[in-house]
């Protein structure tokens, strides 16, 4: 049987949020089977349960925000998806993640700190079958038109493949590669993804830090780009890291679902905002998904069974 997993033991992080520049500390603890990921709020008088599903975002902007009932104006965690991406990358189901401010810490920038964190933690296997979101047929999001046009589409594959193409007509990602393909049977998520960096642009500080966001960037963990060149004094870590970080952070927002994906992702100038709209429309036809288990491991689509080893 393919079976859920969790972590073996409890594991720790402090930093600070990447837009609201607080100190953050970060608990995740082992959890029980088919309780899926569930982050607390213990700085709080009385803890709030906040768990991971789609309805439960309740802001897109600039990053992924969860809040208790997808309340808005109720406790929040928000920027949860490089976190959510490292828990696909790795297989992990069940997850409590006690946090102590409202938003994720940044780290790195990437989702490589947090897959060391959760193996350094080690994974478990728990007695339960894994369960998967397989897609049955095409769901697709598209907004705007001509140079604005966007869109985002999940579509049947045995396994779970993402296609993202970036275009920002900057000189500086434009001399990247524009467009990855990444197949998570592969089992180079570690090499090839964890270590993309979140990126924004100098031109978009100002406005930013006027809406109170980015307040914790920096070169320690952001790429940064003004009109021409990355700043970066150690440049990028990889030749196409623009575009493989939409595929993190598409990783992270689509495994708000609570399961992993049986699917292959594409997208097309697709953020956060489309993701979740995508992830709501397909879970509202359900006639264009199925949620499977694999008694026989060997069944199961290959390199699933292994995504990080268990010990």
């Amino acid at each position: 049987m393919l079976c859920q997993r969790t972590l073996k033991s409890l594991t720790r992080a402090v930093g600070v949020g990447v837009h609201s520049g607080q100190r953050v500390e970060l608990t995740l603890r082992p959890a029980p089977v088919d309780q899926g990921i569930v982050f607390r709020r213990v700085d709080l008088p009385v803890p709030v349960e906040i768990p991971v599903r789609p309805d439960t975002v309740s802001d897109t902007r600039m990053a992924t925000t969860i809040s208790a009932g997808g309340d808005p104006g109720a406790p929040k965690v928000q920027t949860i998806e490089h976190l959510l991406s490292a828990c696909a990358g790795l297989g992990l189901d069940n997850l409590t993640v006690d946090i102590t401010a409202e938003e994720v810490p940044i780290l790195d920038g990437s989702a490589a700190s947090f897959v060391f964190l959760l193996q350094s933690a080690g994974i478990e296997v728990q007695k339960a079958p894994k369960r998967f979101l397989r897609v049955k047929r095409p769901v697709e999001i598209r907004e705007g038109e001509g140079a604005s046009l966007k869109w985002a589409r999940l579509s049947p594959y045995e396994g779970y493949k993402l296609s993202f193409e970036i275009e920002f007509a900057h000189p500086a990602v434009n001399a990247t590669g524009q467009r990855v393909e990444f197949d998570m049977g592969a089992g180079h998520y570690k090499r090839d993804i964890a270590r993309a960096r979140t990126f924004g642009f100098t031109k978009d500080v100002e406005m930013m830090r006027a809406r109170g966001l980015g307040l914790g960037g920096s070169m320690d963990n952001v790429i940064v780009v003004d009109d021409l060149r990355v700043l970066n004094a150690d440049g990028l870590r990889y030749d196409d890291e623009f575009a493989k970080h939409k595929i993190l952070d598409a990783i992270g927002d689509l495994h708000v679902a609570g399961h992993p994906m049986l699917a292959h992702y594409q997208a097309f100038k697709s953020g956060h905002a489309l993701n979740n709209k995508l992830l709501r429309a397909l879970l509202a036809d359900q006639a264009a998904y199925e949620i499977v288990t694999f008694e026989d491991e060997t069944r199961a689509p290959a390199g699933l069974a292994q995504l990080a080893p268990s010990w």
